[in-house]
């Protein structure tokens, strides 16, 4: 049996995983690949982010809307809906095949929130350069 989610090794543990699928993903991986050029400073950001996210520690400082409004800009607005559904199943999966419980779900149902929120603001984004 898998345990829950506790600290934030298992955060770290998820992000490095989960990361390493998307990196290799065909559909997704590029707008990563060509985006981040410090990875071990990336993965510690993400991990903080889930971690404040998922614990409430503060530990994240930063502005994931506008991070994406960005990387959607420079990669000519050519992000879409789709392309969130991939990185939620991504999620997903890497979630499934590490962890099982309260905090596995919560980490899923607010991916699914923060995508919808994030591709919202990259909409949002787009309207304001019209």
């Amino acid at each position: 049996m898998k345990e829950d989610l506790k600290e934030r090794a298992d955060i770290n543990k998820l992000v490095v995983n989960f990361y390493s699928k998307v990196r290799k993903n065909e559909e997704i991986g590029y707008f990563f690949n060509n985006t981040i050029h410090n990875w071990d400073d990336h993965l510690e950001k993400i991990t903080d982010f889930w971690e404040s996210n998922l614990f409430f520690t503060g530990s994240f400082s930063g502005n994931p809307a506008i991070a994406h409004v960005k990387v959607d800009r420079t990669h000519h607005n050519s992000i879409t809906e789709y392309h969130f559904g991939i990185w939620l199943n991504l999620w997903f999966q890497t979630i499934d095949e590490l962890f099982e419980g309260e905090m596995a779900q919560r980490l899923k149902n607010n991916a699914r929130k923060m995508s919808t929120h994030l591709f919202l603001r990259i909409y949002q984004g787009r309207q304001a350069n019209k």
